[in-house]
């Protein structure tokens, strides 16, 4: 309901501010994808800071930060929809600010136009200290009322280091900003923010129905949301490092020859009579095959893949998640 009463009102204003965020794109999934704290959170707007996120599948993500106005986000909308780039969205987004007052705005704007990415912010001058936004090749960080730099820097460090799919990177990079008073107006509540959201959307997801969609609109005293939105990606199913690969995920299934040829065995006979969901991903995290296997035997596959190393992945009905490496010869 505060989505739609926002939207229909374009001269809402929330203040917006202690806010750090990403906007990004995997380039070879097509996912897009969204990520952010604040020290605003429930009951001040019942949402928390997701308001300010705004994901279009298959076309880009918009965060409006600083002194959010929903009509400028409503207008940076339909610019993206338009095909408009985001260096243009900016100019614009300043030019036609719906309260004539730019300088108290914060952008990151990303999008994939012809499956190349392309990226752009925008901090106004009068936006709280600290300010500031780095723009990557498919990425924006930005925030404002921060501890200081290192907390945009470790951002980015810790997104462009972290190795797996887009969410696992984007949570990474929220990890890397969760220092007491990261937003300094929850110093003294000895957090880092009140509230955190984590957004991915595959190309061909529904708007009102992306691939993760999580929120963490407020917690106790005392509790960070970004560890508590790490606690729903664990739940969802958690991130892969390249390392990762141990003993207990063996006894659970095994992936066999290893090195393979053309084909592989997947020994699914330690697993229940049920239905198998294998994936395999390249060492980045981007997917690369998935399908439907049986429990409690051993499946053989034709697999197709290029020469390389890979992750593969089972998940079962209880939503338990093993992986193992796969050396493609």
């Amino acid at each position: 309901m505060l989505i739609l009463l926002l939207f229909l009102n374009p001269f809402s204003i929330i203040r917006a501010q202690d806010t750090f965020s990403i906007v990004a794109i995997d380039t070879l999934t097509g996912e897009i994808g969204s990520a952010g704290a604040s020290c605003i959170g429930a009951p001040q707007i019942p949402q928390g800071c997701y308001i300010l996120s705004n994901v279009i599948p298959g076309v880009g993500a918009i965060h409006t930060q600083a002194y959010y106005t929903s009509g400028n986000q409503n207008y940076a909308h339909s610019l993206m929809v338009a095909g408009m780039p985001p260096e243009d969205m900016i100019d614009s987004l300043v030019a036609n600010d719906v309260g004539n007052n730019p300088s108290i705005r914060q952008y990151g704007i990303v999008d994939f136009y012809t499956g190349s990415p392309r990226t752009a912010a925008y901090t106004g001058a009068n936006c709280d200290d600290y300010k500031n936004h780095i723009v990557g090749p498919n990425y924006s960080i930005q925030g404002n009322i921060l501890l200081g730099q290192q907390i945009l820097d470790s951002m980015e460090a810790r997104f462009l280091a972290s190795e797996g799919e887009l969410a696992c990177k984007l949570m990474a990079a929220l990890q890397g900003a969760k220092v007491i008073g990261a937003d300094t107006r929850c110093l003294d509540d000895g957090v880092s923010s009140l509230s955190s959201f984590l957004r991915v959307a595959q190309a061909d997801d529904p708007a009102n129905d992306l691939y993760l969609d999580l929120n963490v609109p407020s917690t106790p005293d005392g509790i960070d949301p970004i560890d508590s939105l790490q606690s729903l990606i664990d739940l969802w199913g958690g991130c892969v490092a390249s390392d990762r690969d141990n003993g207990k995920d063996h006894a659970m299934f095994n992936i066999y020859p290893n090195p393979a040829p053309g084909y592989i065995h997947i020994d699914l006979r330690n697993l229940g009579d049920e239905s198998i969901r294998f994936t395999i991903l390249s060492m980045n995290g981007s997917l690369i095959q998935e399908i439907e296997l049986q429990g409690g035997e051993i499946n053989r596959i034709k697999h197709g893949l290029k020469a390389g190393i890979y992750i593969c992945k089972i998940q079962t009905s209880e939503i338990k998640i093993y992986h193992q490496k796969l050396l493609v010869q």
